[in-house]
């Protein structure tokens, strides 16, 4: 009796541990980047609908605002418990994805473009809501380790669509149709499954000794998944492959994403009293604490020397400027000793923001359109990743969808332990990893627009790497810049960025690029009936082949992510005190 009492009390910590909490929540992220299958899903949709390349373009904008338009979801996680959030989504998942399946297999008769593009958006909005629940929960239960937790949790939304496409061979649908299909509802199983589960936990949440060996171990298994998954997909591509050994590969995938819940259990069931070195570091965290507000008015003081500063004291001589700036500064301290300093301007960069406060602030735009430049292209490369392997003369274009997905994974899982390696190690800002990725992707998309050998898995490797790092680095550096207070609501109007620049560059830009050449090539093979290029065109739709439907948009795009470099660098120098004062400390 007393041991089922004891199991049955082990089990309650279990439930609220906040590893099992993360645990749940990459496994809803694991089928909460279903956005990122339109790679694939696209080309059913076009040739079941007749569509030309400008009208999939309109589909995948559609589906980029849905995906990136959580205002919504932001708003109502600060109201609404987490269980109600991650309803909504399922719902919304349902009924839009449900919409396009019954249409594209023929249920129903042939709907309109903007119904299509409505139900797109309205299922790919579920993503925000699962996003929005995901990251709120697990950024408050680690408050201490947003880098990894952020990286962790996107990289396993960015794989999702690898995943997915496995599972979907393992059932050996009979149409391409069905893919769709399982879209709305395989989501709908896992996060109804879990929706209890995923939410902020109690209990004190500073670094403990053993999350350094549950981070360690977390990390190797998504290594080890993403190397197993290109394994696959190289396989699988060499290799005609029966379908057995196509289940065997997809019941292992699984395993080896579900193998971190050993992590909640070995902390539960099998860790003895916590070690004294233990106690110690969480004393030493709490009185860490307790000289908080002093910190906080030795920064209000320093922001407050900067802006009653005169501008002629930087002019002066060093000896004279120092005492200046002395004189200022002990006349603040006994002003904020008399309560006379007050804040004219609202919370400083650091503090807790709400998104009214934030849009006030250079940065935040700043960040805001280096995000619409570069993770715009990615994007852009991403939703048209299945015309382009089309136009190389790739036929199944599935294996490239899911490649990109797992280097999108690797590089949301890296951007966030590189980005928290540079910051603890050295002090720097946090963006600074975020304009070294924008050149990576400005070289892959230079590298294609040349059309250098094997430009397709350049293409794949730095795009993915790439886009899929900025959505570690920014949630995260939006949380220490702007705060946790509305961090939904912070992450989910930076989110626009995606939907803001693929309405720019895919579009307009390289669809217009691509129906032009695919119209050109069209005329010229109705002009002369032998072949004219290369490739054999096909004539039952407008189709471009060859590297020149996306080189001159590459090459467009590749400035564009320099630009967005430079922006990434201006955020860099003005943030240097922010994350000084954050981390600095800590480093010396």
């Amino acid at each position: 009796m007393n041991m089922q009492l004891q199991w049955h009390e082990k089990f309650k910590v279990l439930i609220n541990n906040r590893w099992l909490v993360l645990v749940c929540a990459t496994w809803v992220q694991s089928c909460a980047g279903v956005g990122y299958l339109f790679g694939s899903i696209s080309p059913v949709i076009k040739s079941a609908m007749g569509y030309d390349q400008r009208q999939v373009a309109f589909l995948g904008v559609a589906k980029d605002l849905g995906d990136s338009v959580g205002f919504v979801a932001g708003s109502l996680c600060e109201v609404l418990p987490i269980w109600v959030i991650l309803l909504i989504g399922v719902v919304q998942n349902f009924v839009g994805y449900g919409l396009v399946w019954l249409v594209i297999a023929g249920v129903l008769p042939a709907l309109p473009l903007w119904v299509l593009c409505l139900a797109l958006f309205v299922g790919t909005n579920g993503e925000t809501y699962f996003n929005t629940a995901a990251l709120v929960s697990c950024v408050q239960n680690f408050p201490k380790s947003r880098g990894p937790v952020v990286g962790i949790l996107k990289g396993f939304a960015g794989l999702s669509g690898a995943i997915l496409t496995q599972i979907y061979l393992m059932i050996n649908f009979p149409n391409e149709s069905s893919l769709i299909f399982m879209v709305a509802v395989g989501p709908t199983i896992v996060v109804i499954a879990l929706m209890f589960i995923v939410r902020p936990v109690g209990g004190h949440k500073q670094v403990k000794p053993s999350d350094n060996s549950s981070f360690f171990f977390t990390y190797s298994v998504c290594l080890i998944l993403a190397i197993y998954l290109l394994a696959v997909l190289v396989i699988e591509d060499l290799v005609d492959v029966s379908q057995a050994i196509i289940t065997l590969f997809a019941v292992i995938l699984i395993l080896l994403i579900l193998l971190p819940v050993i992590i909640p259990i070995r902390l539960v069931f099998f860790s003895g009293p916590r070690p004294p070195a233990e106690d110690s570091l969480l004393s030493e965290a709490q009185k860490q604490e307790a000289c908080k507000s002093e910190q906080d008015v030795n920064e209000i003081i320093l922001s407050e020397v900067e802006d009653e500063k005169p501008p002629e004291v930087d002019s002066l001589p060093a000896s004279e400027r120092q005492k200046r700036i002395a004189h200022l500064q002990a006349k603040l301290f006994q002003a904020a000793a008399e309560g006379a300093v007050r804040r004219r301007k609202g919370p400083r960069r650091g503090e807790d923001f709400t998104l009214m406060q934030a849009l006030r602030k250079a940065d935040f735009w700043l960040i805001f359109f280096s995000l619409v430049l570069a993770s715009g292209s990615g994007l852009t490369v991403i939703d048209n990743f299945g015309q382009i392997c089309e136009s190389l003369g790739y036929n199944d274009t599935t294996k490239y969808v899911s490649m990109i997905s797992v280097w999108n994974f690797l590089g949301r899982v890296g951007g966030g332990y590189f980005s928290e390696l540079v910051i603890r190690k050295y002090a720097y800002p946090r963006p600074v990893t975020m304009a070294v990725v924008q050149v990576i992707m400005a070289i892959g998309l230079f590298y294609y627009s040349m059309g250098w050998p094997g430009e397709i898995y350049v293409l794949t490797v730095l795009i993915g790497l790439g886009y899929g790092a900025h959505w570690a680095i920014v949630p995260a550096s939006a949380s220490e810049l702007f705060g946790l207070k509305s961090f939904g609501a912070l992450y989910n109007f930076l989110s626009l960025a995606n939907p803001v620049g693929s309405l720019i560059f895919s579009g307009v830009i390289a669809s217009g690029i691509y129906d032009y050449y695919a119209e050109l090539q069209a005329g010229l093979s109705h002009q002369n009936s032998e072949a004219i290029l290369a490739i054999p065109l096909r004539d039952d739709d407008l189709t471009c082949l060859g590297t020149i439907c996306y080189s001159i948009t590459f090459g467009i795009l590749s400035g564009l992510c320099l630009v967005a470099t430079v922006l990434s660098l201006i955020v860099v120098y003005r943030t240097k005190r922010v994350y000084a004062n954050l981390y600095g400390n800590s480093n010396s």
